[in-house]
């Protein structure tokens, strides 16, 4: 932006780096701007169902004592302050694939507003930077030409303003300033420097000649433009004025100025402070110059912050008594500012820690009701283990119950070390670390236990050793293909906040070229496609019906890799009518194909004369065993919830590729991979693994593969982009679903994997004879898929809804624990979508078949 640079460079403007509060996003940030008051990560769910701001704010204040004000630009503004503009023209901020359109809108404008003289205040809020940046990041092609655009705009105005100036219309202050910065991939939200760090620049003030650019809050503009403006400062304001912005005014002004900001800021005081004793107070005697230090008035905040207002009146009144006199001098006049910015910057620092208040009833009763679920959800699935491992089903599974194995210590100790690691702020930030060791570990562990089982089929027959070996060679190849896709999946992306620099796969292969990130998501989409049908179509069931459905799938998958190889790049910069309209015929053929294939698969697959055996082949069935199949549709069960199983797997498969960052898909091909090995691996290994073990893990593999997939815990790491991906014009609703399914598209898969799961499992011989019902085989059947997530999840969320608690007035509360809140109330959401799905798949499709098997009308117009 050279000619901005000019007026800088001539003094005609001075800037300033502002510093953001996170959360870095739009709506907070334009509230902090206009009233100086800092707002909770809260505003993070409101910044996308904006309200009207009720708070005292300047606009406010300026349509209180007539101001006409025009704004042009971001909608955010029309939300927060309804009925306040004279003349307005806004677009939506949220539909970030415009990079052209958002700022034409508002330019067009442009030369007609600068042409009248009937508004006292112009808003002007360009959206391309920041689209712009979310396609492409901060070193996107789209951003040079961004800012020249920026650039003429500004150049623009300040022409008008000049000549206005000197037809004698008066002085008109132009403020450039930016919400919030972004990080290297274009993301904001969180609290890094790159997303806190934005701009404020003030062109018509004097520049004192700056070497560098001197660092402000962002809350500071609120009571700097009131005190410009002439208007009251924000009752809420905790923002302290920017002292440059003053320089013109003369010495008994500026104190004067001073003396207000200070009275607002000690109203703040007060009403936080009940009984603050500012009045006939020890160190209220500063007229002889004594300092403050003395007299014991810095034990407590309380008493040091009434000495520093205290001591700054008194220097003040000291200084308004000499002057006219021959005593006055200008030392007395630097000690009275310098004893106000003192107190200023006191009191602004410690009622920003303090500026949300915090309804600790409401949260007493949201945590008692958290520990009540957490306890009802651990006792169902206490019952259950006790039940199955311990009651009446202990011969029939010949579990072993005399101690508890290494794997079934290791889970439960994983739950520790989760609890206890929430306490700490860089445990926090990096906390994928933790569940990399977990999903080592165990894999460690299933290695140790695969082994031991080799070694002890050598002292077996030679025809039964000849089985387990075959067996455990062959589980020992899962192994060692979960230990190396999950070891490139760890490193694909440098997660994390503190050492997200460091190098990576992911960032070897940007560098290296766009075509090489082409070829690897063309290959990896490739492969994600073949595996799914394999898997799909590896049923012996030949129906018409499943055909059709694997032909929709197959075309899906193709309509992907089409629009792949058309469409996905870093530098579109507007909306393509063709990738559009092809991602709505994706979505629309993976919804009928997978919502078809739920609903109508259990009505149309054929009865079947074959059964099902206890998962140790080599132990003939109890009689009950095959009597309790003649009574329940095991083999169609099993078979039906196979396939929609696997229509899940493929259809959210297809949906990341669609959806993901380019870099992405190959961490979802590992992520399938993983998925798929470790079910094999758990169906083959028959009752060594008790079934709460291998869920826990399943559950542990899908949050790793959240932080691998490039999320972290603060919010500069959701994509934006992806959500607009398919979706023609803005919609709130549709975007945040899209955001979602990419921000947690590894726990969902996982939990859409457990259908799958169920169907790997023989349930008949968890049914005791004398109690076989259909309420007990559904149990059996459910339990632990539904309740071992649920648990997992209840117990993170009540200790770290305590931790929270606790740490409410810690230093990172608003940078660190407050962003992993929302992570973990929004994981919780997911946890419970994946669990309804999976239990109203299931018992859909019990129910169908076993209400079809009462009838016993098979259908005949399919073979197997």
């Amino acid at each position: 932006m050279p000619y901005t640079q000019s007026l800088l460079a001539n003094g005609l403007a001075i800037g300033y780096h502002a510093k953001a509060a996170p959360p870095t996003v739009t709506m907070p940030r334009l509230k902090a701007m206009v009233s100086g008051a800092i707002g909770g990560f809260l505003d993070v769910a409101f910044n996308f169902n904006t309200q009207a701001m009720l708070d005292d704010n300047l606009l406010g204040q300026f349509f209180r004592i007539g101001w006409k004000m025009v704004m042009l630009g971001d909608e955010t503004w029309l939300k927060l302050f309804p009925g306040l503009f004279k003349r307005h023209d806004g677009v939506s901020s949220f539909y970030v694939k415009d990079t052209v359109q958002v700022d034409q809108n508002v330019s067009r404008h442009l030369g007609d507003e600068l042409s009248r003289d009937d508004w006292n205040l112009l808003i002007l809020h360009y959206l391309g930077l920041d689209h712009a940046g979310h396609i492409g990041g901060r070193g996107s092609v789209l951003m040079a030409p961004k800012l020249e655009e920026m650039d003429e705009v500004v150049k623009l105005i300040r022409s008008s303003i000049t000549q206005s100036e000197g037809n004698g219309q008066g002085r008109t202050l132009m403020m450039i300033v930016s919400d919030h910065g972004m990080t290297e991939n274009g993301n904001h939200g969180g609290s890094s420097y790159e997303e806190t760090d934005s701009l404020a620049l003030f062109i018509g003030l004097r520049n004192h000649g700056f070497d560098y650019a001197p660092v402000i809050h962002q809350i500071d503009v609120a009571p700097t433009l009131a005190l410009l403006f002439g208007v009251p400062i924000p009752k809420n304001n905790v923002g302290v004025l920017i002292t440059e912005a003053f320089d013109s005014l003369k010495e008994d002004q500026y104190l004067r100025a001073l003396e207000l900001n200070s009275w607002q800021l000690l109203r703040l005081l007060q009403a936080q402070l009940s009984g603050l004793p500012c009045t006939n107070f020890p160190c209220d005697e500063f007229g002889d110059h004594q300092t403050a230090g003395s007299s014991g008035c810095y034990h407590g905040t309380e008493n040091m912050l009434c000495c520093l207002y205290l001591e700054a009146a008194a220097l003040h009144s000291f200084w308004k008594s000499k002057i006219g006199s021959e005593s006055a001098n200008n030392k007395d006049y630097i000690s009275t500012v310098a004893a106000y910015h003192k107190f200023l910057k006191s009191a602004s620092e410690w009622l920003s820690r303090r500026s949300t208040d915090k309804p600790v009833k409401l949260l007493v009763l949201g945590l008692a009701t958290m520990f009540i679920s957490c306890v009802i959800l651990s006792s169902l699935i206490f019952c259950r283990v006790k039940e199955i491992y311990l009651g009446g089903r202990q011969q029939s599974l010949n579990y072993g119950m005399n101690d508890c194995s290494l794997d079934e210590t290791f889970t439960l100790s994983v739950v520790l070390i989760l609890v206890t690691s929430m306490g700490s702020s860089s445990m926090v930030e990096e906390e994928h670390y933790i569940w990399y060791f977990v999903i080592s570990t165990f894999y460690l562990l299933l290695f140790r236990k695969t082994a031991q089982s080799l070694s002890a089929v050598g002292v077996q027959s030679s025809l039964l050793m000849q089985k387990g070996q075959s067996g455990g060679y062959f589980k020992m190849c899962l192994i060692f293909l979960l230990l190396i896709s999950g070891s490139i999946l760890r490193g694909w992306h440098q997660g994390g906040v503190n050492w997200t620099s460091l190098p990576d796969i992911s960032k070897c292969l940007e560098q290296a070229g766009g075509h090489y990130v082409k070829w690897f998501q063309l290959i990896s989409a490739f492969l994600v496609i073949i595996i799914c049908l394999c898997t799909l179509f590896s049923i012996e069931y030949r129906g018409k019906y499943l055909q059709v459905v694997r032909l929709s799938f197959l075309i899906s998958g193709l309509l992907v890799l089409l629009h792949i190889t058309r469409y996905q790049d870093y530098t579109f910069s507007s909306t393509n009518y063709g990738a559009t309209l092809l991602a709505q015929i994706v979505y629309a053929i993976l919804g009928t194909a997978t919502i078809g294939i739920v609903v109508a698969l259990p009505w149309l697959i054929p009865f079947s004369m074959s059964k099902i055996y206890p998962s140790d082949n080599t132990i003939s069935p109890p009689p009950f065993f095959l009597s309790i199949q003649e009574k329940f549709p095991l083999v169609e069960l099993r078979d039906s919830l196979y396939v929609i199983g696997s229509a899940y797997i493929l259809c959210w498969c297809l949906l990341q590729l669609l959806l993901q960052q380019p870099i992405n898909s190959a961490p979802i091909l590992l992520l399938l991979v993983q998925i798929l090995a470790s079910m094999r691996y758990f169906s083959s290994s028959g009752t060594h693994h008790k079934e709460w073990v291998e869920i826990a893990a399943l559950y542990y593999l899908g949050m790793a593969g959240h932080f691998a997939l490039g999320n972290s815990n603060t919010l500069a790491t959701i994509d934006v982009a992806g959500a607009f991906i398919g979706i023609s014009s803005h919609s709130t609703l549709l975007s945040g679903i899209l955001m979602f399914i990419i921000t947690y598209a590894s726990p969902m898969f996982i939990l859409l994997s457990l259908v799958m799961y169920i169907s790997t499992k023989n349930m008949a011989h968890l049914v005791i004879p004398e109690k076989a019902d259909a309420g007990d085989l559904l149990m059996m059947m459910l339990g632990f898929p539904c309740l071992v997530p649920l648990v997992l999840n209840s117990i993170l969320l009540t200790a770290y809804t305590v931790v929270l608690l606790l740490m409410r007035n810690h230093l990172f509360v608003w940078s660190v624990f407050s962003p992993k809140y929302l992570y973990v109330c929004a994981t919780t959401i997911c946890t419970y979508i994946g669990v309804s799905i999976v239990a109203a798949t299931g018992i859909y499709t019990y129910l169908v078949l076993a209400m079809r098997k009462r009838k016993q009308v098979p259908i005949n117009n399919s073979t197997r």
